[in-house]
């Protein structure tokens, strides 16, 4: 051994490692779920509609989901059984079709930036949830965190108003989209008592492949299959949304995860809403005001305060 190693220093040496690579992974993952609503709104451009979007995200998404379901599968210790099969049924409903559905069609009335806003405020959403149906108490500290994320929408809110001027898009879209965020907020909850028995990947893998199966099946149903034809950008954009907003970001949580643990993954999710609203003022040409910038803030205090053992 040469002058100067140890195991000590060596094992310190890989968690330091360890460390940058899995806040590596989280912040990419921020960064990807935050880009899809930009995706989205350079989609909508062309003229296509969140049913087609959405059918062509979720086509481009099941091969890759399928073959992570095969894999965890492989490695699982238990079976699923019929009631297994029915949580990740309903998983798939409420997490990623339902979520991802009201989310499109609410994208076609408010900004990338009071989009991703809203839908930040999910854990509020679970927090309260959990003392409705769980019986978990809310404390001083939540429900101070809960009054500056609604303090900071409200703020969000009136700088959409002042620049679109139209009060009944926004009224429209924001409801579709917090409809979004609860719907996300029931699979989380959903998701931690299926988790335990199956694991983080399996019940991602199985209930996205739900989610992607009903997003195509609803398509037939809804438009002809004639809209399926759009403009080469259309299918670039769903496909990138697929790869770089749907497939790598749910990879990437389940290693930083492994890495860091979930309390750190879940903190750099405040990085989210600071992405949209840059990328919204660069790509989008949405307006930036002061109103705006101090409601992010606010947000994104009251969730990381509630984030917080």
């Amino acid at each position: 051994m040469a002058s100067g190693d140890s195991p000590a220093l060596g094992i310190r040496t890989l968690s330091a490692a360890e460390d940058r690579i899995g806040l590596l992974c989280a912040v990419l993952a921020a960064i990807g779920f935050s880009f899809k609503a930009i995706l989205v709104k350079l989609a909508y451009r062309y003229g296509t509609d969140a049913e087609t979007l959405l059918a062509l995200r979720m086509a481009f998404s099941v091969p890759f989901f399928i073959v992570m379901a095969w894999a965890s599968a492989r490695r699982a210790s238990v079976s699923l059984t019929r009631r297994d099969w029915f949580w990740l049924f309903g998983l798939g409903v409420f997490g990623y079709y339902l979520a991802s559905y009201l989310d499109f069609l609410g994208l076609h009335y408010i900004s990338a930036a009071l989009e991703r806003l809203i839908l930040f405020t999910y854990p509020t959403l679970v927090v309260v949830l959990s003392a409705l149906f769980l019986n978990q108490p809310i404390t001083r500290r939540v429900r101070a965190a809960l009054a500056l994320c609604y303090v900071g929408i409200a703020l969000a809110v009136t700088h959409d108003f002042r620049v679109s001027g139209s009060a009944r898009e926004i009224v429209i879209g924001g409801g579709l989209v917090f409809a979004s965020a609860l719907s996300y907020a029931l699979y989380l909850i959903g998701n931690g008592m299926a988790v335990g028995r199956l694991g983080a990947v399996r019940v991602t893998a199985f209930a996205s492949i739900v989610a992607c199966l009903l997003a195509i099946g609803q398509f037939p149903l809804l438009r002809p299959l004639g809209a399926l034809v759009q403009p080469w950008p259309v299918y670039a954009l769903a496909l990138a949304m697929a790869l770089f907003s749907t497939v790598l970001p749910v990879w990437l949580v389940s290693e930083a995860i492994r890495r860091l643990g979930a309390g750190p993954v879940a903190l750099t999710g405040s990085l989210g809403p600071v992405v949209t609203l840059v990328l919204g003022w660069l790509l989008l040409d949405e307006a930036l005001g002061v109103a705006q910038l101090v409601g992010v803030a606010l947000v994104i205090v009251g969730v990381t305060v509630m984030a917080r053992r």
